[in-house]
Parts: structure tokens; C-alpha cells; sequence
């Protein structure tokens, strides 16, 4: 792992397109001061020197490829990225330089995470040059990066399946259950309600009411009953 990564070298001066004389030493000579703050790891000095070669002369390659590594350097992805690929552009001749160009846009989409992309990147640096072992290792890399990626999903996907079906199954479980207590309920519902002291004071007193009445009612009508029999004995003792 400690090989991912690499192609970081800066391209050396090359024939500059037709230029004036003085544009060209112009171009170089923010190059060359690009490429001294570039080696101590300045890389915003060096950026500023690399903007200012592709000002004076946008075709030079190797200001354009240069300048993409310090914005890689600084974490600058989407950037390095456009750089990278204006380089690319203009390398039309050399094939193994254009690699290069692809090798470090796929580091750069392995740094954003864009896995799939970073491996086209790395394919493409190959198919340029098929030699180069450092691109075949990063490809071997990130493809095996999206592998245990799929396979992590794939097992989400399952863990998340599982515990779906066992939840359908913890609900029939709990149905019949569920329907005994919904038919408790509506048997307790049907029951008549408990009366509450008073009431059944009330109903008491008001029993034992209609009871002693009902009891002075005998005992009048009794009353009445030997008052007659004794009226018609009166009356019998008077015949004889």
C-alpha cells in the first residue's frame, strides 16, 4: 500500500512551442521557479509560478501537468483533475507521458472517493503504457476496494432482510395474542358495570321500604279480615 499514489515527478523543460524569445525565457523561467518551490514543498509558491508559465503560454505541457500536482499536493482534487486533463490533451506524442497524466486522475478520484472512475483512470493509464507496474498495482488496489464495497452492501442488504422477515414473523406471533386480548376486552365490555356503594345502599334501603310496606298491607288486610269475622259473629249470636 505504501506504493499508491506515486507519479508525482515534474516533467523537465521541453521545446516550447513558437514563441518569442522573450515569452519563452519568460515560461521557463516560472517553471524552473516552480519546480525549486515545488521540491521544498511549497507548494502555494510554487502554484503561483506554474499559473503564471500557462498564462504566458496555456499549450505548455509541462506547466499544465506541473501546476496539476501542486493542486493535487494542496488537496485541491477537482482542480489537479481539470489540469491533468488539459495535459492530456496536448500529449498527442508520447503516449507513456499521457499515462502518466491518467495514473494521477485516478489517484486524485481515489482521494474523492469515486472508486469506479479512479479505476477507468487507472485502466486508461495502462492501455497507454501497459509497463508501468505502479498503475497496475493502484488498479488491483481500487478494484479490490470496490469488491469488499459490494460485498459490505450486499451484507447490509441481507442484515436488513433478516431483520425485516423477523419482524413479520414477531407480528403472526403476537396475533393470536393480540386477538385474545381484543376479545377479552369486548367480553369485559358486555359485563354490566360494578355498582358503587351508594347505589347499592339506595337499592337496598329502597327494598327494605317496599318490604315493610308491603308487610303493614298483611297486616291491615288482616286486621280488616278478623273485624269482619267478628262483626258476623256478633250478628250470629243476635239470630240465635
Amino acid at each position: 500500500m505504501n506504493r499508491l499514489f506515486t507519479k508525482y515527478g515534474l516533467l523537465l523543460l521541453l521545446i516550447l512551442l513558437p514563441l518569442s524569445v522573450s515569452a519563452q525565457k519568460e515560461v521557463r523561467k516560472n517553471i524552473r521557479k516552480g519546480n525549486k518551490e515545488y521540491n521544498q514543498q511549497k507548494y502555494s509558491e510554487a502554484t503561483a509560478f506554474y499559473e503564471k508559465a500557462v498564462k504566458e503560454n496555456a499549450s505548455s505541457k509541462e506547466a499544465n501537468y506541473n501546476l496539476g500536482n501542486t493542486l493535487y499536493k494542496q488537496k485541491e482534487w477537482d482542480k489537479s483533475i481539470e489540469q491533468y486533463n488539459h495535459y492530456i490533451s496536448l500529449e498527442q506524442e508520447n503516449p507513456v507521458e499521457a499515462a502518466d497524466g491518467w495514473h494521477n486522475i485516478g489517484n486524485a478520484m481515489l482521494q474523492k472517493k469515486e472508486l469506479q472512475k479512479s479505476m477507468e483512470a487507472y485502466k486508461m493509464a495502462l492501455r497507454l503504457n501497459p509497463k508501468d507496474e505502479e498503475t497496475r498495482y493502484n488498479l488491483a488496489v481500487v478494484q479490490k476496494m470496490i469488491q469488499d464495497q459490494q460485498q459490505k452492501n450486499q451484507g447490509q442488504g441481507e442484515q436488513e432482510q433478516q431483520q425485516q422477515q423477523q419482524q413479520n414473523n414477531d407480528q403472526q406471533n403476537q396475533s393470536p395474542q393480540n386477538q385474545q386480548d381484543k376479545e377479552k376486552k369486548a367480553e369485559q365490555s358486555e359485563q354490566p358495570e360494578q355498582m358503587s356503594r351508594d347505589n347499592a345502599r339506595q337499592l337496598l334501603q329502597a327494598i327494605e321500604q317496599d318490604e315493610k310496606q308491603t308487610q303493614d298491607k298483611v297486616q291491615q288486610i288482616k286486621a280488616q279480615e278478623r273485624e269482619e269475622q267478628a262483626e258476623n259473629n256478633r250478628r250470629n249470636n243476635k239470630n240465635w
